[in-house]
């Protein structure tokens, strides 16, 4: 097969768009036609569904299939440049890590201390999103690993449980709960993460566990800010305790606690994607995610 023809092929498919391809790979878009057609009669296949003007055009099926196996080539490709740029004992080279919010601010900073220690050549990237967009983001290969709440939806991503983040119900401090807690709970205004969130995924099938929907609610993009948001009285949520400590030791919220001293919590999750062969950087940070 044709690399150069796969390459504007799935660069065409990423980007919906001929020109788009075009810029990108910094040819002309004849250049971009005739190979498209090239492979397609290497191939015996139409790829793209020629779409009339001003329409998005489309992967046929065999197109759709291609354009699968043409991401995990160029992961591969990738990979092994980073591989060979890494066989100098992780004395230069680049790890991108993506993650949510909540582990980069609570439970990032001191692997990260102990592998910029460890690795002083190595250049760390750290990028925040909710766990759809990290996932995303693994596909396209523009990060090495990432470290989540939410469990990945991709069939190409495989995860590995890390640790457990408890959580905990918090109110404002001047709420009195009734004796029947699920009961007033179900009539509170709940303060919710955004779609896509690890926090929000977890939230909803662990308050159901527990009898408790949130049909009154509001999303907020952080949990930083539902937690400031709980300590002015605005409704109630469901929040990591690595959140909430401050505020709760400073009596600005009260997390409720549960029966029987019965913990929430929510696993954490590494992933990575399986297509792609892990540089030695992030083979070494992986490594101290799970060396304790």
């Amino acid at each position: 097969m044709n690399l150069h023809a796969l390459r504007v092929f799935y660069a065409v498919a990423k980007l919906g768009s001929f020109s788009g391809a075009a810029e990108a790979l910094f040819i002309s878009q004849p250049a971009v036609s005739k190979a498209l057609k090239e492979l397609e009669h290497q191939l015996n296949i139409q790829l793209i569904e020629r779409a009339s003007k001003g329409k998005k055009l489309t992967l046929s099926e065999g197109g759709q299939a291609l354009f699968e196996h043409a991401r995990s080539i160029f992961a591969i490709e990738k990979a092994a440049i980073e591989d060979i740029k890494s066989r100098t004992g992780l004395k230069r080279g680049t790890l991108v890590i993506g993650t949510s919010t909540t582990i980069a601010s609570y439970w990032l900073p001191p692997y990260l201390a102990n592998f910029c220690a460890q690795y002083p050549h190595i250049k760390v990237e750290v990028q925040v999103a909710n766990t759809a967009q990290i996932e995303h983001a693994l596909l396209e290969c523009t990060i090495d690993l990432a470290l989540v709440e939410g469990t990945p939806t991709e069939p190409h991503i495989i995860s590995k449980h890390w640790q457990n983040d408890l959580m905990s119900v918090v109110i404002p401090s001047n709420f009195k709960p009734t004796k029947n807690l699920k009961a007033w709970l179900n009539k509170q205004f709940w303060l919710l993460r955004e779609p896509g969130s690890g926090t929000l995924e977890m939230s909803v099938k662990l308050l159901a566990e527990h009898g408790i929907q949130a049909e009154q609610s509001m999303q907020l993009g952080s949990n930083e800010a539902i937690a400031r948001a709980v300590a002015q009285g605005m409704g109630v949520a469901l929040l990591p305790n690595v959140v909430t400590e401050d505020l709760a030791q400073l009596g600005k919220l009260t997390r409720l606690s549960q029966k029987n001293n019965e913990q929430l919590s929510r696993p954490l999750y590494q992933l990575h994607y399986k297509d792609r062969p892990s540089s030695h950087a992030a083979q070494a940070f992986e490594k101290s995610l799970f060396s304790e």
